[in-house]
């Protein structure tokens, strides 16, 4: 299982900023319906190690994929106007705890 993070990528929303973090899925409770279900899919791809097969090759929303632990995706909530948002999902591995002492 991966640690995701969404973060505001683009954003004509009053709602979100740009640069704005949140922890899956600590914090989908400050996202706007919309774009957290536009982007639940893609979460549990990415949560599994799983890949989906478009790059956006020489564009903004270039995927990472895989370097150093890291794995990003990009979704675009369904608000048509300018009040649309980018959210960008990074996955990376889940850190293992220190055993302790007693372990």
């Amino acid at each position: 299982m991966k640690d995701i993070v969404l973060e505001i990528f683009e954003s004509g929303c009053r709602k979100h900023k740009v640069g704005d973090r949140f922890r899956y899925p600590s914090g989908i409770g400050k996202l706007c319906p919309w774009l957290i279900d536009s982007a639940n899919v893609m979460i549990r791809v990415l949560q599994q190690d799983g890949r989906l097969g478009w790059s956006y090759k020489g564009t903004p929303y270039e995927k990472v994929i895989n370097k150093d632990g890291l794995t990003t995706e990009f979704v675009r909530c369904p608000d048509p106007t300018t009040s649309g948002v980018v959210l960008k999902i990074s996955a990376t591995k889940r850190k293992r705890a220190a055993k302790s002492k007693d372990e």
